[in-house]
């Protein structure tokens, strides 16, 4: 009788070992997808009025955020797209019209203001690693702070300096009118990233 005992549980072990190796092995080696966020922001170039944004997440197992620029200027019709270089994704495209106005195509379903909740706090936090301009051609100096004040009270605004503190917040003028262009048009984009 010792001996059937020490048979079925010789088969016990082999049985679970073998379903073991089966569940390692039909685990093939996927890839982890690491997802990235990135927040973008508008606000209104006259009022520095937060005027709403949108969060997208992206596959990239990058820590960084590198932002280039491709930019046509508008002899009558022009354009800007941003892309994020690690995602090889474009994170914001919009045209520049002379004498006219143009407007942005990516990203689509940008949120009213009204959609983003703020902190209940008063305190005024500012980005650990500044601001980087990533588009300024004539290299006009502004005051970044003015427009941060607008944004760094939201929700979401908190949750990325948290996630990521050491980031730089990448920001832009996006001028849709040129020319005799109303500058009422125009608008601040900002971009954090997770």
């Amino acid at each position: 009788m010792q001996t059937l005992n020490l048979v079925f549980k010789y088969i016990s072990i082999i049985i679970v070992a073998s379903l073991s190796i089966f569940l390692f092995s039909s685990c093939d080696d996927e890839e982890v997808e690491i997802s990235s966020k990135v927040l973008m922001l508008k606000v209104d170039y006259i009022t520095n009025e937060f005027e709403g944004g949108v969060e997208t997440s992206y596959n990239v197992q990058s820590p960084s955020f590198t932002i280039t620029t491709q930019y046509k200027a508008p002899g009558d019709f022009g354009n800007i797209k941003l892309i994020y270089q690690e995602a090889n994704k474009a994170i914001f495209d919009g045209t520049i019209i002379w004498m006219g106005l143009g407007e942005i195509s990516i990203p689509e379903n940008i949120l009213p203001a009204n959609q983003f909740q703020h902190v209940f706090t008063n305190d005024f936090i500012l980005p650990r690693a500044g601001y980087e301009n990533v588009f300024n051609p004539d290299s006009i100096e502004y005051d970044y702070e003015q427009i941060w004040a607008s944004v760094q009270g939201l929700v979401k605004v908190r949750e990325y300096l948290n996630s990521n503190p050491n980031a730089t917040v990448k920001l832009f003028l996006y001028t849709p009118s040129v020319g005799i262009g109303n500058p009422e048009d125009w608008d601040w984009i900002i971009f954090m990233k997770d």
